[in-house]
C-alpha cells in the first residue's frame, strides 16, 4: 500500500530547485511520484513503505543541502 507524506523543504532559491528534488526523488526504487512546489516550500511525496522509508527519503532531499521537516 501507498503511502503519502508532505515535507516542509527550507533552502529553495527557485523552481528548478523544485525540480531537482523531484528528480532525485523519483530516481529511488520505491518512490512512485514526488511533486514539489517552490512557492509553498512544501514537497508531497508518494512511496511505498516496504521499499523505501522516509529517512532514506529525508535524507536524499538533506543530501541536496535543503533543510526539511515533516510537515503537519
Amino acid at each position: 500500500m501507498m503511502k503519502t507524506v508532505t515535507l516542509k523543504i527550507v533552502g529553495m532559491h527557485c523552481t528548478s530547485c523544485a525540480m531537482n528534488i523531484d528528480f532525485e526523488l523519483e530516481d529511488l526504487k520505491g518512490v512512485r511520484e514526488a511533486s514539489t512546489n517552490y512557492a509553498k516550500q512544501k514537497t508531497v511525496v508518494t512511496f511505498d513503505p516496504n521499499v523505501v522509508n522516509l529517512g532514506k527519503i529525508i535524507e536524499v532531499i538533506k543530501s541536496l543541502e535543503y533543510e526539511v521537516k515533516v510537515a503537519s
